[in-house]
Formats: structure tokens, sequence, C-alpha cells
């Protein structure tokens, strides 16, 4: 058990096969989430990797000896535990790692009404207090009882779009055996559109790919079903089902700000005049699109719990990251990668068109996509880029922005793995390979130092 590892800028999350995690810690995080809360009701739900059961036990003991009752939601995707929280006003966990690989769990927490907990609202009070170990509990333990909440939570989905406004679209989905499986057939029992389905049974090994549709060679098998043709929308979930990833009628896939700017505009449609939030990573032309549409765009840090703050401190009506999450004001500001498939389902109904010839209108930049780059310091790795770049015009809101004139590119540490981040965004491809390739001579320099 290593809390210093594990606790991350948004969540808790480590390696299970070299002892990160355990039941011990996470009956510490349990005992201390209630005490952060002061919650007598707590909702638990969990992914299905193979450490997944050890870890609830430790934090049921550990919520339970604190005097809280466990509403046990199962098996269910991230945003069923968002939707349970914010529906009947409990704080939630969800016992994930996401897009990581089998060896790896995690924690998602959230406070009553799903309002994140961060590192700046809670995670280092639950931090400092695991440090400090177990809390004498005196008093009563809390119960336990299951909850199947399947059924509602779809029911809230179908509320924010219109199923009738639907037409007959075929739609292939890959579910990474990951947790997209347990609600996508009653989400499709409840539409017209016919599901053609990839890898919808629950496997923690994951072992058709990894959850992580980020990654280009992660959503080759999705390709290649859209390319038999026929399907008019492709989608890809990661492990948990909170982001989703989009590929069109000609199995291109879309970029999340592509998606974002597609949602945006929707929405704007629907709420005039209100403010979208986007991650500095998203495309710059997320924010043209919504102020030519008529609302407010908000930039904003990466991270689910930084954005869900920025929506509820501004009101916005959604909010979209590079990385696929997508926020909806009314899913409680929670992302949900089953709703931004709804959306996007509608949008194409709606227009009428392919998704290859609407996604056009919102596409005006190259792009690099995210870069990895493993380096020995990250720091030091981002203060040697910034040197590189001295003179140029530069923010630092989340890592290090670096502004070209027409072309621009973000360098930032990882919140959830030891890796830096490379996103370049410019007129042309050309354009976009000659900052990628400065930014890499530049740390391979670093590297050869060293």
């Amino acid at each position: 058990m290593n809390p210093d590892a594990v606790f991350k800028a948004y969540d808790i999350r480590g390696r299970t096969d070299i002892g990160e995690l355990d039941a011990d810690l996470f009956r510490l995080i349990g005992g201390a989430f209630v005490d952060l809360t002061g919650a007598t009701s707590i909702a638990v739900g969990r992914d299905c990797r193979n450490s997944t059961p050890e870890l609830f036990a430790g934090l049921s003991a550990g919520l339970r000896d604190a005097g809280a009752e466990v509403v046990d939601l199962g098996e269910v995707p991230t945003d069923l535990v968002y939707f349970y929280s914010g529906s009947e006003g409990v704080p939630g966990a969800m016992i994930t790692a996401s897009h990581n690989p089998p060896e790896y769990n995690g924690l998602k927490l959230c406070r009553p009404g799903a309002a994140p907990v961060g590192a700046e609202t809670g995670l280092e009070t639950i931090k400092e207090a695991v440090l400090g170990g177990a809390a004498p509990r005196p008093g009563v333990r809390g119960g336990i009882r299951s909850v199947d909440a399947i059924n509602p939570y779809v029911d809230h989905l179908m509320s924010v779009v219109s199923p009738p406004a639907f037409n007959p679209l075929r739609v292939a989905v890959d579910g990474g055996n990951g947790m997209a499986g347990v609600a996508i057939d009653e989400v499709f029992s409840r539409i017209p559109c016919e599901l053609d389905g990839l890898y919808l049974e629950l496997d923690g090994t994951f072992p058709n790919h990894p959850p992580d549709p980020i990654q280009p060679e992660n959503l080759l098998d999705l390709v290649n079903l859209v390319k038999e043709g026929g399907h008019d929308l492709g989608v890809a979930f990661d492990g948990d089902a909170d982001r989703a990833f989009f590929i069109d009628d000609e199995a291109e896939p879309l970029s999340g700000s592509t998606v974002t700017s597609l949602i945006a505009r929707w929405m704007l449609a629907q709420h005039p005049g209100s403010s979208i939030v986007h991650n500095l990573i998203t495309s710059h032309a997320v924010p043209e699109i919504v102020a030519e549409h008529g609302g407010t765009p908000v930039r904003t840090r990466v991270g689910h719990s930084y954005i869900k703050q920025v929506m509820a401190d501004t009101d916005a009506v959604f909010g979209g990251e590079h990385s696929g999450h997508y926020y909806f004001r009314d899913n409680f500001r929670a992302d949900s990668g089953m709703l931004a498939m709804l959306v996007l389902l509608q949008v194409i109904s709606e227009d009428g068109r392919p998704l290859s010839k609407i996604r056009v209108e919102v596409e005006r930049y190259a792009a690099s996509g995210e870069i990895n780059y493993q380096v020995s310091d990250l720091n030091q790795a981002v203060a040697a880029i910034e040197l590189e770049f001295a003179g140029e015009k530069t923010d630092r809101l989340d890592g290090l922005t670096v502004y070209l004139g027409d072309s621009w590119f973000n360098l930032r540490p990882s919140n959830t793995e030891p890796l830096l981040r490379l996103n370049v965004e410019a007129p042309s491809p050309q354009q976009v390979a000659q900052v990628v390739e400065r930014v890499e001579q530049t740390l391979e320099d670093l590297n050869e130092s060293d």
C-alpha cells in the first residue's frame, strides 16, 4: 500500500500486482470518505477487473465501520454511479482504473449530486487521513443493500434526448469487454437503432484489446467492422464507459474536438446563449464554433473534477474534452459516454446527412492527436521545452501551452500515468509535423545529456 503513489489530481489509481492498492488501503479510504462527507449512505459501483472484488470488500468495510450504509450498485458504468449520486443525493464511489491495463485499479469519488472530489476538493484530505491511520470507530456499523439502477439510469438518459427523433440507424459498438456491456442492450431497446456489438461481454483481463480507445490501434476491430459497410456510426467505450470514441460511416475516427463541436452546436440550439466548457487541449475550432452559434466558450484545465466545477460556476450546459469525456448539465454535470452516443445519434438523425458529411463543417485545423513520451524527469522536460521556445507567448493553465502564430502546442504531465503528453494544432499537417519534430528533438537532446 502506497498512498503517495496512488492519489492523483482527480482520482485514486495504481497497480494491484505490486501492492500499490489493496483492501487495507481501501478500508482506510472508506472511513476517511465518510468523515469527509458526513454521509449516512454511500453508493458504490465497480468494474469487472479481477482485483475489484477484494477492493470492494475493503472499501465497504471502511464505509460500514464508519457508520455509513453501503448501497451496492454492482458492476456498472461509472456514469451510472454519477446518475445515482445525482438523483438520490448521496455520495458515490466507483472502483475502476478506467482505461488502464488489467493490473491497475482505482477509485473515483463524488459528493452528493455527483459533485467532484479532486485534489483540491477532498482527495488531499482523504490522503492525509489515510496516512494518519485508522481512526477509532465507536457506534453502530452501517449495513449494506443491493440496488439495481440500470433501468432508472437508462430512463434518465432518454430524458435528455428525444428517442422519437431518431432514425433507424445502424450502430457498431465496441464495448472493450468493459462496463458498457452492462447497459448497452437496454439502451438500444429504447431507440429505433440497430446494435452491432463487439466485445460486450465483461472480462477484466481485456482479452481482445486494452480498454483505451484513444489509442488508434485499439480501434482497429471497430474500424474493420464499419468498413464492411452499412453502419451510420461506430462507438468505442473505455473500460468504465464514461468515455466514448466515435467513427463515422466511412470508418474514419472523430477527434474529441470534433465531437465536442457537434454536440455543442446541438446543445446551443436547445439552450440558446449558454456557456460551453472545453479543456485547453481541444481544437481552437471549438471556442470559435461556440461563439459563432451564440454561446460563451469557457476554457479550463484537463480533468473531470476541474471541468465539473467550472460548469457549476458558469452554469454551462455542456463540456467536452479531447480525451472523449463529455459532460452534460442535465446529467448532473457528469460525463457519460452513453449519453454522448445518444446525442450524436440524434444529431445525425435530425441532420439527415451521413456523419462523414456533417463533420467537415467543424473541422478547421490539422492536429497531432495526443502523443505520449516517457522521460526521466517530467518537470525537467517541460522546463527544457519552455527554454527552447523562449520568447514565444505561453501560458501555464495546465502544463505548458506555447503559441506560435497560427500554430500552438500543449505539453503536460499526465494526471493518471507517468507520461508527458503533447498535443499540437496548426493550419496544415506539415506545420504540425514541424512543431512535433522540434519538441521531440529537444526531448532527445535532454535524454542524451542526462
